[in-house]
């Protein structure tokens, strides 16, 4: 009763301190309504005032024209305004976010109010009940207080028992929970090993598959190269059985071309006379070509001399002297057409004699032409025929060859089933590995199942011990009720019982806890054997990594040894090749050579043509110049009459824009003197504020007329600008015209001059085509043989290419071979650490089964010796009853024998206060334990 009374008054204490809290919280929250409330109206007041004279200066720019605020007085007392009213508005936006944050704030704080006084009013209710039963066990108490002594000392002895019984309790609870700990850091170790190991696994294996996929390209890029060459192979015999048909059509040609040569020999003999007559009629149309030429220089030397007088007369600007000149000028011009009509047959002469002699050199060439083909045929015929020998000897070698390669890989079958067989035999090793591992959780499993058997064995014993506990006690109140004496033997042998079941139960807790110990040491076992496992399967892994490592580097060197073999074949090829290319190089440059020199002649006829023509577009230049120069002479003297109008015009604005700085200045002077009558009568500021705004008014349209002379003036200033640019473009033109005018009779002197130094050189070319057309001819037939002889080395160095090819070629199928068979190996070791990942996820699974296993043991292990305690408990209450009641049967027995009632009426008091104090110990146990 006590602590109950102390429980409550601390309640109570606990009640009016928060009371007392929310008090003050809600006079503080009222103060701050308040004051926000005052902000709020001070905000609301500014704001209309604001407002108002936001209104009021809206009318004043509806009132004023549209202004612009240029001074800077003006603006900045504007921005000024404007980052104020911004301010403003921006602050009346916060306080009206604050106050509805704060009436929110204030009705939670009204409800948390309303709640706590209620709350007040329920525990001033309940304290009120709480005094009234106080005052109850304070009565009670006062009756109480009159036990005996040895009630007090009885319970002294029994909290010293009970506080002894939980220290060992706890002592074994920190003992056992050490020991669980030490278990779980163990077992956290080993699982972070595994997961160590694991990860070093996953990173070997993905080193593997990285090399596993490189070597995947190495070979994928092998076997392109192997196709290329099986495809090359293949080509190759194909034109081999085309030569060989080919040899055969050659034969029947060969027999046709050597009659055919024959006829050739006399046609050679007949076009050779025919193209001396040519030549000769050649020279004799060439000499006439020189005259007309030198008739041609004297003409344009005329020509020069009349355009020079013209350019002179030109100068002077004399019209008569042009009508003179230019009837001489088109007599001259008749007698350059005359010159150059003759000049056109002449040409067309010549023209028709050079087609007469191509068609001559064709025939030649076509018969010169099909009597090589004739004889290259036949040489190719024999070459041909040689190559043929030489891949029968070859295809031979290579079938050689592929017998040996058959051999070595039926040898390298053979090695392969054994390393299956070996793989075989290690995988059924570690199948029967994983089966009695199984075998050993299913025996933990059965095990665990037991011990739950037990458990529950041993909770319906605790029952059944729980219900003899209540028989025996409705057995003593019996007894108590009843006969004394009988029952005192009969409570001691319920004790005896007593004492033998909790005998039993301890028995049974050790077999548990011996059964616990047990599964430990399996675990253990089993992790032991874990280790051991992972320790062979890390072995077996590092042996297969250094088999495939070392396999790896015997690949690379192969690899690299082919790779060297295929550079230096590559090497040969590109030397042929380019040494093909510098030949074929050489022969179109012989023959660029011959049709550049026929070319140059032809050239040398269409610019001559072409000079012709330029000169009649020179003329025509030159007539369109000088209309294009009058018409930028006067183009300039209407621009020079614009110039002066818009000078006179600049001066006017000028004078404008000065007048109107003036008045912009006395404005200013204005608005300083008024501002300055402002300051000094700051009582009239209400009067003089309508004239302030009127000022401001004009000087704002005043301020806009100043901006709009400024603007007229800067248009008037851009205006000039223009104009003078006009000005200075035309004069540019006007040079340009004068320069260009002056580079074209510049250029048609230089075009003349071309013509007669073309004219020169072309004798000199067609002189020199001579002589090198017969030096060509002769250093083009040294170089064919050169070009023959090389092909013939080409042609055995290909021979030789192509061997060593197949060589290379059988090289690179052994190579595939051994990739196939490393890919196969890899697969399989990938498949080994599946399947070790499977085996080491089910000894993690078994691990945590067995944990868990431990777990319930250790649970079910407290609460039996929970159920011990409170047997033995239940025990010791029941000896306690046992003793009192012995002790008040002896008091009973001890009193004089006198009459019978009384005796029954003492037997009577003696039960009654026998049961009042089993009552009173029994609610005292109760309270200790609850405490």
């Amino acid at each position: 009763m006590e602590d109950q009374n102390n429980k409550l008054q601390k309640e109570r204490k606990l009640m009016e301190e928060r009371i007392a809290d929310f008090s003050a919280n809600l006079a503080e929250e009222e103060e701050k309504s308040k004051n926000l409330t005052k902000l709020k109206n001070k905000h609301e007041s500014m704001i209309s005032e604001l407002e108002v004279r936001l209104k009021k200066e809206e009318k004043g720019r509806q009132e004023s024209p549209i202004s612009k605020p240029n001074s800077p007085r003006r603006r900045r007392s504007y921005r000024n305004a404007l980052a104020r009213l911004e301010d403003e508005t921006a602050q009346k936006n916060n306080a009206l976010k604050k106050i509805r944050e704060l009436e929110g704030h204030i009705s939670d704080l009204q409800e948390d109010l309303d709640s706590e006084r209620a709350a007040r009013n329920k525990a001033e209710k309940i304290k009120r009940d709480l005094g009234e039963e106080l005052e109850a066990l304070k009565s009670e108490l006062e009756d109480t207080l009159d036990t005996t002594a040895t009630q007090q000392e009885l319970r002294a002895k029994r909290e010293q028992e009970v506080t002894l019984l939980k220290r060992a309790i706890e002592e074994e609870n920190r003992t056992h929970e050490a020991q669980v700990q030490e278990m779980r850091q163990k077992h956290t170790q080993v699982v972070e090993e595994l997961t160590d190991q694991f990860e070093q696994a996953k990173r070997v294996k993905s080193n593997l598959e990285k090399a596993k996929q490189a070597l995947e390209k190495e070979t994928s890029e092998l076997t392109m190269e192997v196709r290329s060459l099986c495809q090359a192979k293949q080509d190759g015999e194909n034109k081999r059985k085309k030569l060989e048909n080919q040899v055969v059509d050659l034969q029947t040609r060969f027999s046709d071309s050597e009659k055919q040569k024959a006829e050739l020999g006399d046609r050679c003999a007949k076009t050779t006379a025919e193209l001396e007559s040519v030549t000769s009629l050649l020279n004799e149309a060439e000499s006439k070509n020189i005259k007309l030429s030198k008739d041609v220089t004297s003409v344009s030397s005329q020509l020069q001399d009349t355009q020079e007088l013209l350019a002179e007369e030109k100068r002077d600007r004399s019209f008569s002297c042009q009508q003179s000149y230019g009837k001489h000028v088109s007599t001259l011009n008749i007698q350059l057409s005359d010159a150059k009509k003759k000049l056109d047959e002449m040409c067309g002469n010549i023209e028709f004699l050079e087609e007469g002699k191509k068609r001559l050199q064709r025939d030649l060439e076509a018969a010169n032409t099909q009597f090589e083909e004739k004889a290259s045929a036949y040489d190719k015929m024999e070459k041909t025929k040689n190559r043929l020998q030489q891949e029968l000897e070859d295809t031979l070698m290579d079938l050689d060859n592929q017998r040996q390669i058959v051999s070595n890989l039926e040898k390298k079958q053979k090695k392969f089933d054994q390393m299956l067989a070996e793989e075989k035999s290690i995988s059924s090793k570690f199948a029967e590995e994983r089966d009695r591992a199984e075998a050993e959780a299913r025996e933990k499993e059965t095990k665990a199942l037991s011990l739950g058997r037990a458990l529950e064995e041993a909770q319906d014993s605790r029952e059944e011990l729980e219900r003899v506990n209540k028989a025996l006690r409705m057995e003593m109140e019996d007894l108590i009720q009843g006969h004394v004496g009988k029952s005192v033997h009969e409570l001691e042998k319920s004790k005896r019982g007593l004492d033998a079941q909790v005998e039993e139960m301890k028995t049974q807790l050790e077999e548990l806890e011996d059964e616990l110990q047990a599964a430990e040491d399996a675990k253990l076992r089993l992790e032991v054997n874990m280790q051991a496992l992972k320790a062979q399967f890390e072995r077996d892994l590092q042996g297969r990594d250094e088999m495939g490592e070392e396999k790896k580097r015997q690949l690379i060197k192969q690899v690299r040894e082919l790779e060297t073999e295929l550079e230096d074949e590559r090497k040969q090829r590109t030397s042929a090749a380019a040494a093909k290319k510098k030949l074929e190089t050489d022969m179109k440059d012989l023959e660029a050579q011959i049709e550049t020199s026929n070319k140059g002649r032809d050239e040398a006829i269409k610019q001559l043509r072409k000079l012709q023509a330029q000169m009649k577009d020179y003329q025509r230049e030159l007539e369109d110049a000088r209309a294009a120069r009058e018409e930028v002479l006067i183009t300039a003297k209407e621009s020079e009459k614009k110039a002066k109008g818009l000078e006179a015009e600049l001066f006017q604005m000028q004078e404008d824009l000065a007048a109107a700085e003036r008045a912009r200045k006395q404005a200013e002077a204005e608005r300083d003197e008024l501002s300055d009558e402002l300051a000094s009568n700051s009582s009239g500021k209400s009067a003089l504020a309508d004239e302030k705004r009127r000022l401001e008014a004009k000087i704002s349209q005043l301020e806009e007329e100043l901006e709009e002379e400024q603007g007229n003036m800067e248009l008037l200033n851009d205006r000039l600008r223009k104009s003078t640019q006009q000005v200075d473009q035309l004069n540019i033109e006007l040079q340009t015209e004068r320069s260009t005018s002056q580079k074209n009779e510049s250029a048609r002197q230089l075009m003349e001059r071309q013509n007669k130094e073309l004219k020169a050189k072309l004798q000199e070319m067609e002189n020199q085509v001579k002589s090198k057309f017969k030096s060509s001819i002769t250093a083009l037939e040294a170089k064919v043989v050169q070009l023959e002889e090389q092909l013939e080395q080409e042609s055995r160095d290909k021979q030789a290419n192509a061997k060593s090819i197949r060589q290379k070629d059988k090289k690179m199928k052994d190579l595939i071979m051994q990739v196939e068979d490393e890919r196969k190996q890899a697969e399989q070791y990938k498949d080994q650490a599946d399947k070790a990942n499977v085996r080491m996820k089910q000894l993690k699974r078994q691990l945590e089964e067995s944990e868990e296993e431990s777990q319930r043991a250790t649970a079910s292990r407290r609460k039996l010796q929970r159920e011990l305690d409170e047997a033995t408990e239940a025990n010791d209450s029941m000896s306690r009853e046992v003793t009192t009641l012995k002790n008040k049967l002896r008091r009973g027995i001890e009193p004089s024998y006198g009459s019978a009632p009384r005796r029954i009426g003492g037997g009577r008091r003696v039960i009654d206060d026998a049961s009042e104090e089993e009552t009173d110990s029994q609610s005292d146990f109760n309270g200790k334990s609850t405490e």
